[in-house]
């Protein structure tokens, strides 16, 4: 039976949530494939995964900052309207908690924050901290197939 080891390639079913409910779950639908290190989860909750062989299933309470680090302040920013219309459609109308893709500066990723406030000048209000920072997590997984 193979064990997830930094590097493994993963098929894997999880569930990250918070206090306020899960932010993500894979669980209902097709399972999630990852590469250990890539990136694609925080390292707490990679070397969680790290020792699990196929088929396991395991559920980890981690303590609030540890997951996705402290919630920063200076991470949350006002972005003027012409900024934002220079970035994707002029005609776009944003609301207080919803999601907003942006491109990274290279143009070649993105990058998510949600909406905390809009001005009457079409200014929005950012925050670019990860929804779980600073808060404790709950991380559930079934691993699936391990490719070494």
């Amino acid at each position: 039976m193979a064990t997830v080891e930094p590097g493994s390639f993963l098929t894997l079913h999880y569930r990250l949530a918070g206090p306020q409910g899960d932010v993500i779950n894979t669980f209902g639908g097709p399972p999630a494939t990852l590469s250990l290190g890539a990136g694609e989860l925080s390292p707490a909750v990679e070397r969680r995964l790290v020792g699990l062989g196929e088929g396991a299933r395991a559920r980890f309470d981690i303590p609030a900052g540890e997951a996705f680090g402290e919630r920063n302040p200076d991470m949350v920013q006002w972005l003027a309207r012409k900024e934002l219309d220079a970035l994707g459609d002029p005609d776009e109308r944003y609301a207080v908690g919803e999601v907003v893709q942006l491109p990274t500066p290279d143009g070649q990723g993105q990058f998510a924050a949600v909406v905390q406030a809009v001005r009457d000048d079409g200014a929005l209000k950012l925050d670019f901290n990860h929804p779980l920072a600073g808060q404790p997590v709950t991380f559930e997984v079934h691993v699936i197939g391990v490719l070494e």
